[in-house]
């Protein structure tokens, strides 16, 4: 990667936290500017289309990290091995509950029907590979289905509840339980 795509790595990370803290509506240009340190002008050097170009390549980042870190291991690794890893990678990318969802934030407003397609296409990805992991690891395929929404809505929910209610140690005390139900599949199997 040369500097110029590393600057732009850097600076979507950036504009993903002010999206976050934010909302896309409320992540104005000057609170971007101020945010990343950088002038209109070398904003729109980036992202000539401007903030829905932010947003977009935003989105990519976070799909980007998903895939090498949750779906992709989901998907062609040791079932087992990546269901454990997976509850890991959660936590930690989603710091205990600290760290909001964007992709699920940008689900809840009118933002959605502008990424419509990325936002569905990341939690799709995640519902199969969480249900195709399961499969590989014994559990039947209508269990699979269902399991693997109810994992992903849990942990959705979970973030949503644990900065709702002000409550550092609710998305790990989530996570613990969605992973011991899974694990409880697991061992039916």
């Amino acid at each position: 990667m040369n500097s110029k795509e590393n600057a732009k790595t850097e600076l979507v990370a950036r504009i993903a936290e002010i999206f976050r803290e934010c909302g896309f509506e409320g992540a104005s240009l000057s609170r971007i500017t101020e945010g990343t340190g950088l002038g209109k002008g070398s904003l729109y050097h980036f992202f000539p289309a401007g903030k829905e170009e932010m947003a977009a390549e935003v989105l990519l980042h976070i799909h980007r990290w998903f895939a090498g870190h949750i779906f992709l291991p989901l998907e062609q690794e040791n079932a087992f091995g990546a269901l454990d890893d997976m509850w890991r990678e959660v936590d930690d990318y989603f710091q205990s509950g600290k760290r909001v969802c964007l992709v699920g934030a940008f689900a809840l407003d009118g933002t959605r029907d502008r990424f419509a397609t990325a936002i569905s296409g990341y939690f799709r990805r995640w519902i199969a590979a969480l249900g195709g992991a399961l499969r590989r690891a014994g559990v039947d395929d209508a269990t699979c289905a269902v399991l693997s929404q109810e994992v992903v809505a849990g942990i959705q929910g979970a973030l949503i509840l644990a900065r709702a209610l002000d409550d550092a140690e609710f998305f790990s005390k989530s996570l613990l339980r969605l992973q011991r139900r899974v694990n409880e599949q697991l061992a039916a199997r």
